[in-house]
């Protein structure tokens, strides 16, 4: 008897649907809520926040990379955008080259820092985050300084008129669930696989023949994509773009989202941003109890749950289960070479 295809078996079907599910949800959330702009805002800096961890995740959860100069890079793209459409290009043409210009740059500024592991490449990272912040504020003549720039301009439509509201929050929801889509693609390639090794033991994924420096740079150029696309949807959807819109605190945020919801997998860190990335919003009035919140779960988390949300729902997976679903620790980085 034949073997069913891999896509019509049950398996193929639970890789897909989550991803289906959380598209409909991610469109639908905000047309629900789109009576209540405040609301509907808070669910697309959500879904934007949801963008930046999965390319965190790619970082950090697959490759063992923790790049405290995200929100730098998120930064170089929104302004890039914003120079250009002042200059009277579209925001559709200024968004890929932004976010060429936030990976061009994230794999430049990272290259001196792919030869160092654990502590030493964090620290240089946070290094080249505060540059780039020091960048934003020094060279007024682009950023504004500290002063920032307010009314950006929303992106233009087909037929004029502007991207707003709701609109803008289905094409963010679109864009998360790509990202998620492209990140579930990585992690079941090769690629992936090599990605795992050098996470676990890059001496050994060396001698195996994997080139670490390579791989490192390929997944922090994809990285850095995530956080050009968002930091290019970010300006005009906030409307207001200042250095401390991009700062170190932003990278922490966005890793906590990963390191809460559970790195390594795919759906920790959506999870993690979707619980955390509203309590400065929903809370914005009572920094209070935002702060004890925040530590409340972050502590419970860490005390009951080690490697995050997702490790205490995970269950226990068949060893021909997907890449993304097997503990890195189970992989077998012979398969990566």
């Amino acid at each position: 008897m034949t073997a069913m295809p891999a896509e019509n078996t049950p398996r193929g079907l639970a890789v897909h649907w989550p991803l289906a599910a959380f598209t409909v949800a991610a469109v639908l959330v905000p047309t629900l809520l789109s009576g209540n702009r405040y609301l509907a805002f808070v669910a697309g800096m959500t879904l934007l926040h949801i963008l930046w961890a999965t390319g965190m995740n790619l970082l950090y959860g697959y490759t063992g990379l923790m790049p405290l100069m995200f929100a730098g890079l998120a930064g170089i793209s929104a302004y890039f955008v914003v120079n250009l459409t002042s200059i009277g290009w579209s925001f559709w043409l200024a968004l890929p080259v932004g976010t060429l210009a936030a990976s061009v740059a994230g794999t430049i500024l990272g290259l001196p820092s792919l030869r160092l592991k654990g502590f030493y490449f964090t620290l240089c990272s946070l290094v080249i985050q505060t540059v780039i912040t020091l960048g934003f504020v020094y060279f007024a003549s682009i950023t504004n300084g500290d002063t920032g720039i307010s009314q950006i301009p929303r992106p233009s439509i087909p037929g004029g008129g502007e991207l707003t509201g709701l609109g803008y929050e289905i094409v963010i929801a679109v864009m998360a669930a790509i990202g998620i889509a492209v990140l579930m693609l990585i992690v079941r390639s090769p690629f992936g696989r090599r990605l795992a090794a050098i996470r676990e033991d890059d001496g050994l994924a060396e001698t195996l023949g994997i080139n670490v420096t390579y791989q490192k740079l390929a997944a922090f150029f994809i990285g850095s994509l995530y956080a050009g696309v968002g930091g290019a949807l970010y300006a005009p959807y906030i409307g207001f773009i200042s250095p401390r819109s991009f700062d170190v605190l932003i990278s922490m945020n966005i890793w906590l989202m990963v390191a809460f919801g559970g790195r390594g997998t795919i759906w920790g860190p959506v999870f993690g941003a979707m619980l955390l990335a509203p309590i400065p919003f929903l809370l914005q009035d009572y920094y209070t109890v935002k702060d004890i919140l925040y530590g409340v779960l972050i502590i419970a988390v860490t005390i009951l749950m080690p490697g995050g949300l997702a490790s205490g729902f995970r269950r226990k997976v068949p060893k021909a289960a997907v890449a993304q679903d097997i503990p890195a620790r189970r992989l077998d980085p012979r398969r990566a070479a």
